[in-house]
């Protein structure tokens, strides 16, 4: 699979000056904690979810959470269980292609070795876990089973442990939660494929929501949980993780498009798009300013809980062809020395050595979600994602 595999190869060709890679399930850890995006959660009981999944790919989602936890009622659980397995199994008998990455989220540690032993043949389908209200007490015992699930089984499982935990927005628990949860993935740094964010479980912890045009970064109390949480545990010194986007709750707004603009495009034929039709039903100007925000403050990637997201995640994602730019004249080997240049956009100033890790971390971005033509914006990668 690879992100924009969904809309013609002319297209992309139209619209990227470096295509995003490909990959699979099996591919390096680093590149597939870049290459998360938008993970679409779904809950686990639904009762066409293999239909749901394929759908969900051919339209560019590219990793998938079904849900055992928040998002089913407690006395669901057993029938979700079930329904799980038989959905992978009837998946497996396809044998369906650029399938998603897909995980699950579990409530206990007993459920993983459970849910592997009973999907039999079709865990070759599981990518790995997600861990609910991780910290250091409550996560080894998920993280010893997820090693023994994948002992039992032979398949490599990645876990995504979810920080939404009292003792890590409280002031006076905070640093020692912190702490904590960093010795545990550390210990298990090979299966830990990347940390999740709960901000909904923050804002519930004070009895706040925030509304359509804010962003978690206007509610101060969240906001300074992701910061620190970003300060010790997404380094880029080698000792940090990929740490995704929190989820955005709103996916309908009456009468109102983001931006008048997304109603042409020139990757479409020269045709006028309406998008309105579209669009005008899902909030997005929040959305928007957020993701720009999760990707200055270091996270990547983004949990999404409504399919209208996936495609702004990305789109945001793929690097232009100016930070494309600079990064490379950051990283030419004759940069190795230092020094400070001049832009080829001659609008700011590179300096070598500083910004040597963001130009790391952009390429990084750049094979995965690929660099878009100079003349290519962010509407025209979401009007021909729109339009597949």
């Amino acid at each position: 699979m690879r992100h924009f595999g969904h809309i013609a190869p002319e297209v992309r060709q139209r619209l990227f000056h470096q295509q995003p890679c490909e990959f699979d399930a099996n591919s390096p850890a680093r590149l597939l904690a870049a290459a998360l995006g938008a993970t679409l959660y779904s809950p686990a009981t639904r009762e066409h979810l293999a239909d749901d999944i394929l759908k969900q790919a051919a339209r560019g989602v590219v990793s998938m959470v079904l849900c055992l936890e928040d998002s089913i009622d407690d006395a669901d659980v057993p029938a979700g269980e079930e329904n799980l397995v038989r959905q992978f199994a009837d998946l497996d008998a396809r044998d369906a292609a650029g399938l998603p990455l897909l995980f699950v989220r579990v409530r206990t540690p007993e459920q993983i070795p459970d849910l592997v032993e009973r999907l039999g043949p079709s865990v070759r389908l599981l990518s790995g876990f997600v861990l609910p209200k991780f910290t250091e007490e409550r996560g080894i015992p998920f993280l010893e089973a997820l090693a023994s699930a994948e002992a039992a089984s032979g398949r490599r499982l990645f876990a995504m442990p979810v920080l939404e935990s009292p003792e890590l927005l409280y002031r006076e628990s905070r640093v020692e939660s912190l702490e904590g949860i960093a010795r545990v993935v550390d210990k298990y740094r090979d299966r830990v494929l990347a940390l999740r964010l709960g901000v909904t479980d923050f804002c519930s912890s004070y009895g706040l929501r925030r509304a359509p045009d804010m962003t978690a970064y206007d509610i101060h109390v969240v906001a300074s949980v992701i910061s620190d949480v970003v300060n010790l545990l997404g380094r880029v010194d080698g000792t940090g993780f990929t740490v995704t986007g929190p989820v955005w709750e709103y996916f309908r707004v009456p009468e109102r498009m983001f931006k008048p603009m997304l109603r042409t495009s020139p990757f479409l034929e020269g045709q006028a798009v309406e998008l309105r039709e579209r669009l005008i039903e899902h909030a997005m100007d929040g959305l928007l300013r957020e993701i720009s925000l999760d990707q200055a403050n270091g996270l990547l990637g983004k949990t999404c809980i409504h399919p209208s997201h996936v495609l702004p995640v990305h789109a945001l994602s793929v690097v232009s062809h100016e930070e494309f730019g600079d990064a490379s004249d950051i990283l030419r080997p004759e940069r190795g020395g230092g020094g400070v240049l001049r832009s080829a956009y001659t609008n700011k100033m590179n300096e070598v050595k500083p910004h040597r890790a963001w130009a790391e971390r952009t390429m990084l971005r750049a094979e995965v979600f690929g660099v878009a033509r100079e003349d290519v914006s962010f509407v025209d990668l979401l009007a021909a994602g729109v339009t597949g």
